[in-house]
């Protein structure tokens, strides 16, 4: 067997070897982060399937990248892993400042920070921490939903419209009524004139407390409509 015969054959050997590692660790990331972004599809979050898979493959990627650049033409074996972070940060203030209605979206942004974690201990090989901390993930997100909603601490913002009379009035009447059960209203907005009124506000209460406000509002006689124009849940 002549030298270059040989060195290919060595050559193809270790490429097949880098190919079946980097595959493999991309496919356990893509599985892991898809498990958290199934979990968070179900629950109809902003970030849900696919983002979770790319980012969790993405930060794997990278992770692998950094180490074999460096490798292969020197330097620091985490610098383009160490970039990961701020990435992730930035994609994570685009989700809390995205929602409408103030700061919306915090566990979406975590979520994604941890998923990128993830991805950065199966890019370095530590399958075993991957996979503890998914599950630990999916623990976290199952138990403490159901403890928040036991204890009602889960609220959701929802954004009512109603028109009326008089601006002034029909204030009156929605302070009164969100008095009833101590609750305040925020980002008003007013529009009409002094005949005829079109008032948009949030109320920030759980689930269930929404039920009544919504029946109280549509008994009171100085609404002329009531409307809810959907939820957006405070996390």
């Amino acid at each position: 067997m002549s030298p270059f015969q040989d060195i290919l054959i060595h050559s193809g050997a270790e490429l097949k070897m880098v190919l079946a590692s980097t595959l493999t660790r991309l496919l356990v990331a893509a599985l892991l982060g898809g498990i958290i972004g199934f979990e968070r599809q179900l629950r109809h979050k902003p970030a849900g399937l696919r983002t979770n898979m790319f980012i969790c493959m993405g930060a794997a990627m990278f992770t692998l990248l950094s180490d074999q650049l460096a490798g292969g033409y020197g330097g620091d074996h985490t610098r383009v892993a160490a970039q990961i972070i701020p990435g992730i940060g930035f994609i994570g203030a685009g989700a809390i400042l995205h929602a409408r209605g103030g700061v919306v979206g915090l566990t979406t942004a975590a979520t994604l920070f941890v998923v990128a974690s993830v991805g950065m201990a199966v890019g370095g090989g530590l399958y075993v921490t991957a996979t503890l901390a998914t599950i630990l993930i999916l623990l976290s997100l199952a138990i403490l939903g159901r403890v928040e909603h036991h204890f009602r601490l889960h609220s959701l913002s929802i954004m009512y419209e109603v028109t009326g009379a008089a601006p002034v009035s029909v204030l009156e009447e929605i302070n009164r009524v969100l008095d009833q059960g101590h609750r305040t209203m925020n980002n008003l907005r007013v529009a009409g004139d002094a005949a005829h009124s079109r008032v948009m506000f949030c109320v920030d209460a759980p689930p269930e407390d929404h039920d009544e406000i919504k029946i109280l509002l549509h008994q009171s006689p100085a609404f002329s409509t009531v409307t809810s124009l959907g939820p957006v849940e405070r996390e």
